[in-house]
């Protein structure tokens, strides 16, 4: 037992002896690669630098597919690239085109088409379903009232205003002025043709579209006109009770300072006789009622009609309940179409809906 510890520290002592013999060994043998190693520097250099390359590239040749079908932003691409939808339109050759989808009002519309009328429709429902005024139906088909029929062709511009063929002599600029618009509204819309587009010259007989342009209401001539009073026929009386004189809604109903009824409506329809009677009154002023007829019904009562745009009969004239006697319009004090309807009697303004059927 006392030789062991002896064995213990011999071994200790050897290990330690052969552990620095080994460094000093292992820092002599660095010393001579580093000298080397500096001395062949642009040799081994060169070498080192092709091999590491070759190395680099089989590792993208091996690696890369393996990379790539792991790798999610290949899916994220997929994923998030727009998808558009395409306006499919079915054809029937006994009906109109009708769009499929909800995209057809992103596809613009670049000339006038024409439509057929379908049962139930309506001057309007056609306008809504177009997104266009009612009056550019109105003007694109020379309709003077909201009457249409079934199966009948319209046209429809691509957007609200009017369609002009062009005639020889005109240009953007004349053209804009007769449709109160401007010259550059015609401009900007992208399916108007021009022979120059430098100058915007126009081709005799093109169709321009004329976005928002309107047809003013040809004002009513008063020069000569006057005022033409006339007596009641004897034996024309009416019966008392009184029909609405024209279709439209109502804008204002009777109050004291304004006791008639105003009844509006932008396709200016017929106005009729509320009543039998005599036409005592048929002309037009440059103020107040405009163009207007009186009718004296022979039994105490008038009924006046206001701001036409046109007049039917004349002074002196026996015209039937019903039978139209004028067009409703916006002439005189007025700032829109509409018929300023009153109902007299004894010189003074009764409420015309207390007699209205």
């Amino acid at each position: 037992m006392v030789e062991l510890p002896k064995f213990f520290l011999f071994l200790k002592r050897y290990a330690v002896s052969r552990l620095y013999s080994f460094g000093t060994a292992f820092e002599n043998l660095k010393d001579v690669v580093v000298a080397l190693l500096v001395v062949k520097r642009g040799k081994y250099s060169t070498s080192f630098l092709n091999t590491s390359f070759v190395i680099l590239v089989i590792t993208v040749i091996v690696g890369a597919p393996a990379i790539a079908e792991n790798a999610s932003f290949g899916n994220s691409l997929n994923e998030t690239r727009p998808v558009y939808a395409a306006s499919v339109v079915t054809v029937d050759p006994f009906e109109n085109p009708v769009t499929t989808n909800s995209t057809e009002n992103l596809r613009p519309r670049d000339s006038v088409i024409s439509y057929l009328v379908r049962e139930g429709e309506t001057i309007g429902s056609i306008a809504q379903k177009f997104n266009i005024s009612i009056d550019t139906v109105k003007w694109a088909n020379n309709l003077k009232t909201d009457t249409i029929k079934i199966g009948q062709s319209l046209k429809i511009l691509p957007v609200s205003g009017v369609a002009h063929a062009v005639q020889s002599g005109e240009n953007v600029y004349s053209i804009a002025k007769k449709y109160s618009t401007s010259a550059q509204n015609i401009v900007n819309f992208p399916f108007n043709d021009f022979a120059d587009l430098d100058t915007f010259q126009l081709t005799p007989g093109q169709t321009l579209i004329i976005p928002d342009g309107v047809i003013e209401e040809a004002k009513p001539i008063y020069e000569n006109q006057g005022r033409y009073f006339a007596q009641i026929q004897a034996g024309v009386k009416g019966t008392s009770t009184f029909i609405w004189p024209t279709s439209g809604g109502i804008t204002q109903y009777p109050v004291w300072y304004h006791m008639a009824l105003d009844i509006a409506n932008a396709a200016a329809p017929p106005v009729l006789a509320s009543d039998t009677g005599t036409v005592t009154f048929a002309g037009c002023i440059q103020y107040g009622y405009g163009c207007h007829i009186i009718l004296d019904h022979g039994n105490g009562y008038q009924t006046l009609y206001g701001h036409l745009s046109s007049i039917n009969v004349s002074p002196g004239q026996a015209v039937e309940k019903g039978q139209t006697i004028g067009v409703m319009g916006s002439s005189g004090r007025s700032t829109g179409t509409h018929l300023h309807f009153e109902v007299r009697s004894g010189g003074a303004l009764l409420n015309p809906l207390n007699f209205l059927q």
